[in-house]
């Protein structure tokens, strides 16, 4: 079976990992990278292919955590555009933080649960991210 390929992007507060081969691997493999997701308190969006997790770690922490929970991966970095996002967040526990800083998991959920009249930034927010 093949291994998965992450595809880490480190944030200000959060890190998202892509795994574009997702379809090729085995259920117990998926079922690990779920758990691993679970455990940390992220969200994993199977529609994307993308796993968010609300921690800030570096990428070779990332990798090294990996290897201590046995998980064989094919790792690589994907650095950040440095488009300034100047629209805020004017609600909730992020108000007043610019939606280029809020941590990927909480971009998901307000993807799946918000319909105010922001939704317009966090849509932009979201395709900038690939999420």
């Amino acid at each position: 079976m093949p291994k998965p390929h992450f595809v880490f992007t480190q944030r200000k507060n959060s890190f998202s990992v892509h795994i574009p081969n997702l379809e090729a691997l085995d259920v117990a493999t998926i079922q690990a990278i779920e758990d691993f997701v679970a455990k940390r308190k992220g969200i994993f969006d199977f529609n994307s292919y993308i796993f968010s997790i609300p921690k800030r770690i570096e990428f070779h922490e990332f990798v090294s955590l990996l290897k201590h929970l046995g998980i064989e991966a094919e790792c690589i970095q994907k650095e950040l555009s440095a488009e300034p996002q100047s629209n805020t967040v004017s609600f909730g526990q992020y108000k007043g933080m610019a939606y280029s800083e809020l941590p990927d998991a909480y971009l998901v959920w307000l993807k799946n649960n918000y319909r105010g009249k922001e939704l317009k930034y966090i849509q932009q927010e979201l395709q900038s991210r690939n999420l």
